[in-house]
């Protein structure tokens, strides 16, 4: 048995290839008036902003998870947190606003056990993309950037 590298069709026994010999592989090209266009379908990045509230947890154990779910999630950008609510801001990056805001609805639950998070619920998300972040920015509303990142007390 004759063995083939992946992804190359293998010769007959001749040795000869697809062409005949002496031809030449024909080139394409793309013609100068064609424009290359982005996939609309391609990930974009997304500010998420993330609140959970519910019955007061010791601030030291609090800090302490925070902290594991920014090890685990690591675009994880600032957490602020008191007793009882926490905020969360980071990057996502994501087809979409709708898969987006899936996996931002999911962080908390998803990380609870293995971070040690408060039984809290959400009681509030943002999501917005990158343009219109930097935009807020500029104009000077909306959140202020996250510095310094980390964990942080409100």
């Amino acid at each position: 048995m004759r063995r083939v590298r992946p992804g190359t069709a293998p010769r007959s026994a001749a040795g000869a290839s697809s062409r005949a010999a002496g031809e030449e592989r024909a080139l394409t090209s793309v013609s100068a008036g064609d424009r290359y266009e982005e996939p609309e379908d391609l990930p974009r990045l997304w500010h998420v902003t993330l609140s959970v509230s519910g019955q007061e947890a010791p601030l030291k154990e609090l800090r302490r998870a925070l902290e594991q779910l920014a090890h685990d999630h690591p675009f994880l950008l600032t957490s602020r947190y008191a007793h009882d609510h926490a905020e969360i801001r980071y990057w996502e990056e994501a087809r979409d606003l709708h898969d987006a805001a899936a996996v931002a609805l999911r962080l908390w639950g998803e990380h609870r056990q293995s971070a040690g998070l408060p039984a809290w619920e959400i009681v509030g998300l943002e999501v917005i993309d990158r343009e219109t972040y930097h935009q807020r920015i500029a104009e000077g509303y909306g959140p202020p950037p996250a510095t310094p990142v980390g964990v942080h007390p409100f």
